[in-house]
């Protein structure tokens, strides 16, 4: 049986035209005004199958991931040139750092920057720290670190932004940082690299039961978690145990990624 998240509804195709995200973040739906499966960022490519009372059903271009985004949260913008690559940045009215923000955005959202202007680059948005870019092309190196960059952030269900993110969100979030295609779920994720038997070596992700962790060292783990309500490092042995003794059961996989 096809999997309804990465397969789109047959009776809910009536075009297939491409359009992208531009708002901060919306949230994927599994139904118009359903629970939140997943967020998109703003510059997020997306073919749009669908429209009807306010909702678009779409799938996403960066995982395939279906759902319901409302529709008023999709347009039409130039080419996106550029990734916000700092955990959080600002589009602002003019290119000065005291003028007022317009909007926030997320690490991961994609930009077409139009101009320069100083230190800061001009989009359809505002005007953005130039520091806080980079060319669409450019990417991290290493994804633990790209995770790290998201400690604080509370917890949200399906939340894939630095306002709010959880397990599969957070994993996501640092691969495809790092060039690597990834999956939007946990149980998803589970298929990615291989079997790790010799230890633990930093970016192995650890799963159990609807969780997923990163790997940061041999003895710590990095990863957005309802425990803490936040994204936390943990000592490795110490989620083991906790994790069991609160009823999710034991490690399920443990997969190394290839960078490569």
């Amino acid at each position: 049986m096809s999997d309804p998240r990465l397969t789109p509804d047959p009776a809910l195709i009536d075009q297939r035209n491409a359009a992208h995200v531009t708002q901060p973040v919306t949230d994927l739906c599994r139904a118009p005004n359903g629970p939140r499966d997943r967020q998109m960022l703003y510059g997020d490519a997306v073919t749009l199958l669908h429209k009807a009372a306010g909702w678009a059903y779409v799938q996403a271009g960066k995982d395939g991931y279906c759902g319901f985004v409302r529709s008023d949260a999709l347009g039409s913008i130039d080419t996106p040139t550029h990734r916000v690559t700092a955990p959080a940045t600002h589009a602002y009215a003019d290119a000065d750092f005291k003028a007022s923000d317009v909007c926030g955005l997320s690490l991961g959202s994609r930009v077409p920057v139009i101009a320069q202007s100083g230190r800061f680059s001009q989009t359809p948005l505002g005007y953005i720290p130039t520091v806080h870019l980079s060319g669409l092309h450019q990417r991290f190196d290493d994804p633990a670190d790209v995770a790290q960059l998201f400690l604080g952030t509370p917890y949200l269900w399906g939340g894939n932004s630095r306002w709010g993110i959880d397990c599969s969100g957070l994993v996501q979030a640092a691969l495809l940082a790092c060039g690597i295609p990834c999956p939007g779920d946990s149980d998803m994720q589970m298929a990615l690299g291989d079997d790790a038997t010799d230890g633990y070596k930093r970016n192995d992700l650890m799963f159990w039961k609807g969780h997923v962790a990163m790997v940061w060292d041999k003895t710590l783990l990095i990863h957005a978690t309802a425990f803490q309500m936040a994204c936390v490092f943990e000592p490795i042995d110490a989620a083991i145990k906790r994790i069991q003794e609160q009823g999710d059961g034991p490690v399920t996989a443990h997969r190394r990624i290839s960078r490569t």
